[in-house]
């Protein structure tokens, strides 16, 4: 499907909002089919149900030992105790459907509803490390990066010792070790293999699935990570390797890279459907409209197949760092761009507190009822098939010699037959104007109503008017016009 628009879950938390709310311990086996039709309801294609995978114990005592993992549980929720934490959703123990979840049964079921209404289940996949209680550390000490007695007492944090082996903590090559996990050699055959059949497994009861920090291990990267450690670099890349696999036998299994460093035409090279456009999201909070339109002036064979976000699991609140204009702006931007659309479960509502992964709940807030009606309009508009099959182009906009601001503008167009819509986005503090470079070429004599649909308003202007000059635009702060005509 091009374009989807995919909502992420706190699987957990969630779960635990629909216990208070019914009255009943709610679980993925008899979640009210009622829930399932409001997800439906707001046009979402894809529900990524987030932390579904049993956790592991040994990981849970080393994060109640880690002082900031304590201290950003008690500053997201007041009145934490140790029993609200349930480990980390990324320190699995084993890829089975926690029973606090509702087990395999409850999976199932929920995929069987999910699929009744059209949609598609995605699930985590964790290729870079595993618990430490995981049974592969034991039986399969050769999955993993070993290190020896004198590694272990030189460099605690670095490793440490498990029934099977002493084996390397996991980490990225810029920062030191995850405390709570074990890093898997990507480089071993049998750790490769062992992942197709896991994977293999995941495809009976999803459809596709979400690949957490993918590039830590493409070949270029693990061997930077690990050197010698790893052993000899194969012919092949892991990702080229697995997902082609796992395609061979379900083509349409959707896989979606986690992916930083400008790392994301690579691992698109390497077989992923998707992969995710941090450099759009840093760019809406931190860089500036040129570097924007530079971003999304890219080719579509590429901006295809980016996962546009302004807020998931990993990132604060957006509600949190931007002011309510700016964060209307940005998220019709991300949400008007081609290729896949994320969205965050308490992304509608507002919420301003991030939640540690470790929680099993989350602090109550105030719905902002405003900014719920936004997105529910948003959605219901990007849901039409000409956000979902149409044409993409990105406009030109022009200004004068004595006024530049038009640098402010970013404009772009969907064409589909009987269908049209422009949007320009202002995204400054500063009012701005500027000619709009029309995108098609309209009959003279014709007259055309846009129609601000987030706005309430319409424009008549002429068709020969329009064509030869453009559309002239002049836009408030963080303002934008999404035209359909």
């Amino acid at each position: 499907m091009k374009n989807p628009l995919i909502l992420e879950i706190n699987t957990w938390v969630w779960l635990s909002e629909l216990t208070l709310k019914y009255d009943q311990a709610i679980t993925l086996y008899n979640l009210p089919s009622g829930e399932w039709d409001c997800i439906r309801n707001q046009a979402f294609d894809h529900i990524w149900l987030m932390g579904v995978w049993k956790r592991s114990p040994a990981g849970l005592q080393i994060a109640m030992q880690h002082p900031d993992i304590i201290d950003a549980c008690q500053h997201a929720l007041p009145g934490f105790t140790a029993t609200d934490m349930v480990g980390s959703p990324y320190c699995i123990q084993d890829y089975s459907v926690d029973e606090m979840l509702g087990g395999l049964e409850g999976i199932l079921k929920a995929r069987d509803e999910i699929h009744a209404r059209g949609m598609k289940l995605l699930l985590d996949f964790v290729p870079n490390h595993v618990a430490p209680d995981h049974p592969w550390t034991e039986s399969h000490a050769r999955y993993f990066i070993q290190g020896t007695e004198e590694d272990l007492y030189n460099s605690p944090g670095d490793y440490l010792r498990t029934d099977g082996a002493i084996l390397a903590r996991a980490r990225d090559p810029f920062y030191p070790p995850w405390p709570d996990v074990v890093q898997v050699n990507a480089f071993s055959q049998g750790l490769r293999d062992a992942y197709k059949k896991v994977l293999s497994d995941m495809t009976v009861v999803c459809d596709g699935i979400r690949c957490d920090m993918a590039m830590l291990v493409t070949n270029r990267i693990f061997g930077k990570t690990w050197g010698e450690r790893g052993g000899l670099t194969p012919d092949t890349e892991f990702w080229v390797e697995v997902i082609g696999d796992i395609k061979m036998t379900h083509p349409g299994f959707i896989f979606i890279a986690e992916v930083y460093w400008d790392m994301e035409w690579e691992l698109q090279q390497q077989g992923f459907d998707f992969c995710y456009d941090k450099r759009l999201y840093d760019r809406l909070l931190q860089g500036s409209v040129e570097s924007i339109r530079q971003h999304i002036a890219a080719d579509l064979s590429y901006q295809d197949r980016l996962l546009r976000f302004i807020e998931n699991h990993d990132e604060p609140r957006i509600s949190s760092l931007l002011e309510p204009a700016r964060h209307r702006a940005a998220a019709v931007m991300v949400s008007t761009l081609p290729g896949a659309r994320l969205f965050h479960h308490g992304q509608f509502e507002g919420r301003t507190v991030r939640i540690p992964v470790f929680l099993s709940r989350s602090a109550q807030e105030p719905v902002d009822f405003q900014l719920k009606d936004f997105y529910d309009r948003v959605l219901e508009l990007t849901s039409r098939s000409l956000f979902r099959e149409g044409e993409w182009n990105l406009c030109q906009v022009r200004g004068w010699p004595d006024n530049d601001t038009c640098r402010n503008l970013l404009s772009w167009s969907w064409s589909l037959p009987g269908h049209r819509a422009l949007i320009i986005i202002n995204y400054s503090r500063d009012a701005s104007q500027g000619v709009v470079i029309w995108p098609w070429r309209e009959e003279p004599e014709t007259s055309l109503l846009l129609k601000d649909v987030l706005h309430d308003a319409s424009y008549e202007r002429s068709g020969g008017d329009l064509t030869d000059n453009g559309l002239f635009v002049d836009l408030g702060p963080w303002d934008f016009h999404f035209l359909i005509f």
